[in-house]
């Protein structure tokens, strides 16, 4: 049998300060919460292909798919990676986002 694809966000990285940013729309957000989820495989492929437009444009690198899932109404990722990029550094919770300056 096979495995139901999970929803999926994009994600990437912006160029002039590395900030971790989310797809929606065909622009950029810097919130998890305000991402576009994409339940359509290949609608989320089409904004990964949309994405590489602001890659040549230098404002972001390395976009990329990952799996999210719907918990309480909210989006949480997948992988642990996700969740640290979601939130900030591990070690200072007193900076990035889980400070307070984005609802993540």
């Amino acid at each position: 049998m096979a495995k139901v694809q999970d929803p999926q966000m994009l994600t990437a990285n912006r160029l002039v300060d590395g900030d971790v940013l989310y797809w929606k729309d065909g622009g950029w957000v810097l919130a998890l919460a305000e991402g576009q989820v994409f339940a359509d495989p290949a609608q989320a492929d089409a904004a990964l292909a949309a994405a590489k437009g602001f890659v040549t444009g230098n404002v972001v690198v390395s976009p990329y798919l990952f799996d999210v899932k719907l918990v309480d109404g909210r989006v949480r990722p997948v992988k642990e990676r996700e969740i640290i990029r979601a939130a900030g550094p591990t070690v200072r919770s007193d900076l990035g986002k889980q400070a307070g300056q984005f609802n993540v």
